[in-house]
């Protein structure tokens, strides 16, 4: 889904509908008036969750890779 335009309180309805388990509970419990923009929403989400996010490979990483 691509949105243009729009206010900030669409996103947040239409992305709570997405989230799941344990993001869900993440964004349910921040406290009211913590965010003010979904630009700040953002930006916090993808501290909270890139984190976790396994680090891309490179090319000496080929050397890691064993037969069994």
């Amino acid at each position: 889904m691509m949105l243009t335009g729009g206010f900030d309180v669409v996103y947040y309805k239409l992305l709570m509908s997405t989230l799941a388990g344990a993001a869900l509970e993440w964004f349910v419990s921040l406290p009211d008036g913590h965010i003010t923009t979904f630009d700040q929403f953002a930006t916090l989400f993808k501290e909270q969750y890139l984190i976790n996010r396994a680090p891309p490979l490179i090319s000496y990483d080929v050397f890691d890779i064993k037969q069994y």
